[in-house]
């Protein structure tokens, strides 16, 4: 099945989840990462059920503090 990840767009296997994905691609830190698939943001207690079906666009978030 063909995907969008961070904007380019990917092909894998059926049955994807969230919580293999960002395996797949390496993301760094995931413990802190946040997830949105189709602009609609996964509570990461799903991460391990929720699976990615053909055309999803799939974005990884990072909430950054900081500043004044």
């Amino acid at each position: 099945m063909k995907i969008t990840v961070a904007g380019t767009k990917k092909e894998f296997d059926e049955g994807l989840t969230v919580a293999k994905l960002i395996e797949l691609e390496n993301v760094e830190t995931p413990q802190y990462v946040t997830v949105s698939v189709n602009e609609e943001f996964v509570d990461s207690g799903a991460f391990e059920g929720y699976e990615l079906h053909e055309g999803d666009e799939v974005e990884f978030l990072y909430f950054m503090g900081g500043g004044r």
